[in-house]
């Protein structure tokens, strides 16, 4: 079985990631692409459908850490015969994937383990393996459909049953080094150049561009830390950001709730956009800017929720029968289905992402400008229609207050666009849009009796995306609708003090099962706390919360705070933003 999901840690190239776990074993890596199929697919399975693992064979304990700020990640093996150090990283520089693993003996003499298993298309298919020179070096090259991975190194395994391993033994102040590079089938390698150089190079980018970050937050360490996985998790040529690396880790571990995160959800990354340019970082704005306007470009009315990382609409949902499932959890999914849902809410996070690019880049570029009156004129005639919603229900469309409130913060700000920036648009007819959505909030999404903002007409059900209503400028902070909204939260999805998105027993999702407490929802009531002037329990949630964090500083969808372990698809950029936010929230309201 896997490790438990904070025992990975994440390790990238910014056009796909690994991860890494603490025995030293890669056990998932999609090739080339963050949405490719994956060729090490142990996370979901078992060694046999794919992975890399450099490991002690006596007893060690481990212990890791990410150098500096970059992506590069240091195991520590501690055994009994001695010490070894792994790192780990993926270069970037080139229209290649590398993985370059470093084994170096600190001290005494350790017996190691090679096994370098691939298992290309999530684990199905067994690679035409051989044995070949390649400039006077000897690698291994395994071919499968379009992919080729090269496996570089002074001491290569062998083939035993289709997996290739080795035993040896470090001595003190020895070292190997091992590097896997992908290319299309067809493309012979040819030179595989410096590895240690672009190595060397990729660490020194990710030092200077973690400088840019304000310092004058809470927590900083794990700001940066959140703001660096955020940037993993961009592909540096599309700038498409995905929401998470991974497909199908669970949100309750032996059920049905798996889903695959491969994919750019224009709301997360609206907001990942969001906290980017709080933080002091432009250029990633104009690259998902130009994503955005490449990947929705046609017709208002197609507009999707979500997109590959090139910004193609095809994301058909599948399952992967072949494989177990993490924890055993059951379906495995590729795809979303979610991909053709109604989910008024993500042009409101969309046009204030948009808003804050303006702002910060002092660019009213006219193609996004057109693009934004397109969709904003397109959500008029149809916002009054019941929607899925922000957790992608599978159940029965409703009403939901929380779209409402973000319907709201798209008219407003297309309205500010016209009034401030002097844009041209339809601002009467928005107006109107707007405060009628405002109206509906204010009234149907109301319960007088119990005094809290509920979760949609005709429940008394809260949700915690209601939180976000406290951050959007829809009510001043000293609205006693807020406060009284966050303690219905409080009283009814606190669970041992985090935050659940809403009631599973309300039936409202369709589907069967429970969850756990959504860190994000949890970032969001800290969040809330410091807009409502409650600077103290702000001060103690963020705090825990930072605490939850792995080792290695990352945060997963879900926590389970009576097992104490990560929950659901790891890392969450929804789970780095929302902390991000929090912090930026409580250091404002620490200056007021």
């Amino acid at each position: 079985m896997p490790l438990p999901i904070e025992d990975y840690a994440l390790i990238g190239d910014r056009r796909t990631a690994a991860l890494v776990g603490t025995d030293g074993s890669v056990d998932w890596l999609c090739l080339p692409r963050f949405d490719s199929p994956a060729c090490l697919a142990a996370l979901l399975g078992t060694p046999e459908h794919g992975h890399w693992q450099l490991v002690p064979t006596v007893p060690y304990a481990t212990e890791r850490r990410y150098l500096g700020s970059s992506a590069m990640l240091e195991t520590t093996f501690t055994t009994a015969a001695g010490v070894v150090t792994l790192t780990d990283v993926m270069p970037r520089g080139d229209e290649r994937a590398d993985l370059v693993r470093r084994l170096v003996c600190v001290s005494g003499t350790v017996p190691m383990r090679h096994e370098w298993r691939l298992r290309p298309d999530y684990g199905r298919i067994r690679p035409w393996v051989r044995r070949e020179s390649l400039g006077g070096e000897d690698v291994i090259t395994a071919v499968a459909g379009p992919d080729k991975l090269v496996l570089r190194g002074p001491r290569l395994p062998v083939a035993v049953d289709h997996t290739h391993a080795d035993e040896f033994s470090l001595a003190a102040g020895e070292e190997l080094s091992f590097a896997m590079v992908w290319l299309p089938s067809h493309v012979e390698p040819g030179h595989l150049g410096d590895l240690d150089a672009r190595v060397a190079e990729t660490v020194a980018e990710d030092e200077a561009w973690a400088q840019v970050c304000r310092q004058d937050l809470p927590h900083p360490e794990a700001v940066r830390r959140s703001l660096l996985t955020l940037r993993l998790m961009t592909h540096e040529v599309t700038g498409g950001i995905v929401a998470a690396p991974t497909t199908s880790l669970p949100e309750e571990f032996g059920g049905e709730r798996n889903w695959d995160y491969r994919f750019c959800w224009l709301r997360d990354a609206a907001l990942t956009l969001a906290s980017l340019l709080q933080a002091g970082y432009t250029e990633e704005a104009a690259a998902w800017r130009d994503w955005l306007l490449r990947a929705v470009a046609g017709d208002p009315e197609d507009l999707q929720v979500m997109y590959a990382v090139d910004g193609s609409r095809w994301l058909p949902e599948s399952e992967l029968d072949h494989l177990p499932g993490y924890a055993g959890s059951r379906p495995v999914r590729i795809g979303n289905g979610a991909v053709g849902q109604r989910q008024h809410d993500v042009l409101g996070e969309v046009m204030d992402a948009l808003a804050l690019v303006r702002e910060h880049l002092g660019d009213d570029d006219p193609n996004a400008w057109a693009l934004q009156r397109a969709l904003v004129d397109d959500l008029v005639t149809r916002w009054r229609d019941p929607d899925h919603g922000i957790w992608e229900i599978r159940g029965e469309p409703r009403h939901f207050t929380h779209s409402r409130a973000m319907v709201w913060v798209a008219f407003d700000r297309a309205v500010r666009a016209v009034e401030e920036r002097g844009l041209p648009g339809d601002v009467d007819r928005w107006r109107r849009e707007r405060d009628a959505a405002r109206d509906l909030v204010l009234g149907e999404g109301w319960d007088p009796e119990r005094g809290t903002f509920v979760q949609h007409p005709g429940t008394r059900e809260v949700d915690a995306s209601l939180l976000v209503l406290a951050t959007i400028g829809l009510l001043p902070g000293d609205d006693p609708r807020l406060a009284g909204t966050i303690r219905a939260v409080e009283e009814d999805l606190l669970r041992d003090g985090l935050v659940l998105r809403y009631r599973t027993a309300s039936g409202v999702d369709g589907l069967s099962g429970d969850e756990h407490p959504f860190l994000a929802c949890s970032f969001w009531l800290a969040s809330a706390y410091a807009v409502v002037g409650r600077l103290d329990d702000a001060r103690a949630l963020l705090g825990r919360l930072v605490g939850l964090s792995t080792d290695v500083g990352l945060l997963a969808e879900e926590y389970d705070p009576g097992a104490e372990r990560m929950v659901g698809n790891f890392p969450q950029a929804f789970s780095h933003l929302a902390l991000v936010q929090a912090a930026f929230h409580l250091a404002a309201a620490e200056r007021r």
